[in-house]
């Protein structure tokens, strides 16, 4: 509609008329636009740090999965009491490397590589250079070729026998650093002084926008920032600089974080490839098993997901879904609205519950992607707590107002493959 001018009045027509039902109010697209950020910083937010590049200490109970693999085929070994030649052994897990005396008194169950096929058991009673020598705790022989895999399930000594040699494991450190977040508020002063509709004064107006991209730039940058800094490898001398030499640092966010340091098979597998067409429920079933291994005191975890990949959860008793192939029926609860108020729907698992939160920064090529995490493994950490900096520009000639937020935070992400990402196609 063009515009109208009254009469002789030169004033515009438009101007006259109130169009507005609630003219000091202005409707958001996005209300929920950092569920992530809001969930670390208020489970645990560590605030004071002393540095703004941080260590964390994690420990992975090497014993809870203690094993290791024949280098060489021996012959059967007899049952009785008779100890086998010493036999060379690799690819040792949850055990000291090389083998020493610590080894002497294992109970080992001896499975063919594939796992499907036990041998018998064994007890080790001699190590000497790294080799070890067995008895047959059966009464059926038991051959031993290369590649089986000796499984620990006990260890039994002698009556009056001296402690066997100890073994420790170290702890581990990971590291990250805060980052520095400026977001900007300015309005001339004639602006400021003005009478307006939408919102009577737009300073005000536009420090619930900023605060808003504040949040969703920290949210963005926990959740995809990278950072000169390997999460496991130190500090380093790489720090990035700005044109005028200034060090920036950066936090290193959780999916990079993943994609840099996690596993896309074995065990601790926590990456996951889905191709929809073609994924079946012994896929889903098996996958949710390694989501939930290390058991939350919950029985649930967080999903943090784009909306592609809250669509394809919401589709799965569709036709062309694997739960429609097999008789399977998807458990897929209703919108419900968290007490920290975000949206999340619950997808019902053999293994525990997964919250299924929509997350709006995960858009473009994260849309179809769902980050799994572990809360307690999981922080915000503040070098220098978030604040409102006002009346920041103070030029002589400025007739204006500046304003900024600014934080100095970043993320603690420990024992990586307690966080899962999948990936849909």
């Amino acid at each position: 509609m063009a515009a109208k001018i009254l009469g002789n009045s030169g004033v515009l027509y438009e101007d006259r008329r109130d169009f507005y039902i609630s003219p000091q109010v202005v409707k958001e697209l996005w209300t929920d636009v950092s569920p992530f950020t809001t969930v670390i910083s208020n489970r645990e937010t560590r605030s004071g740090l002393a540095d703004p590049q941080y260590k964390m200490f994690e420990h992975r109970n090497p014993w809870q999965k203690q094993q290791f693999v024949c280098n060489e085929d021996m012959t059967a070994l007899a049952a009785g009491d008779t100890a086998s030649d010493p036999m060379d052994i690799k690819t040792i897990s949850g055990l000291v490397d090389p083998a020493d005396s610590s080894y002497i008194g294992y109970q080992c169950e001896v499975w063919n590589p594939a796992l499907t096929v036990k041998r018998g058991v064994v007890l080790i009673t001699a190590v000497a250079s790294g080799a070890v020598s067995f008895k047959n705790m059966g009464d059926d022989p038991v051959d031993i070729d290369a590649e089986d895999v000796l499984i620990v399930v006990g260890n039994a000594h002698g009556e009056g026998t001296e402690a066997p040699e100890a073994w420790a494991d170290e702890i581990s450190v990971v590291y990250n650093q805060a980052q520095i977040f400026k977001t900007p508020v300015e309005v001339t002063g004639t602006l400021y002084a003005a009478a307006l509709r939408g919102e009577s004064n737009e300073l005000a107006r536009l420090r619930t926008q900023k605060s808003q991209e504040h949040k969703v730039q920290k949210e963005r940058a926990f959740l995809f920032g990278r950072s000169p800094i390997n999460l496991s490898g130190g500090f380093g001398d790489d720090s990035l600089t700005d044109a005028n030499g200034k060090v920036v640092r950066s936090t290193m966010g959780i999916i990079p974080a993943i994609e840099k340091h996690g596993a896309s098979s074995g065990d601790d597998q926590n990456i996951f490839a889905i191709t929809k067409s073609s994924y079946d429920y012994g896929s889903f079933v098996d996958d949710m098993e390694k989501v939930f291994q290390y058991v939350p005191e919950s029985g649930s975890k967080r999903a943090f997901c784009g909306g592609g990949a809250l669509s394809y959860w919401s589709k799965l008793g569709g036709s062309e879904s694997f739960s429609a192939n097999s008789g399977w029926t998807v458990n897929l609860g209703d919108m419900k609205r968290d007490s920290l108020g975000f949206n999340y729907r619950t997808l019902e698992t053999p293994h525990g519950n997964l919250q299924l939160i929509p997350t709006p920064v995960m858009r473009g090529p994260y849309n179809e992607k769902m980050l799994v995490v572990s809360d307690e493994n999981l922080f915000l950490a503040q070098y220098r707590a978030p604040k409102y900096q006002a009346n920041i520009k103070t030029d002589n000639a400025y007739d204006g107002v500046k304003d900024q937020y600014m934080s100095d935070e970043g993320i603690g992400v420990s024992l990586i493959e307690s966080h899962k990402l999948f990936s849909m196609s």
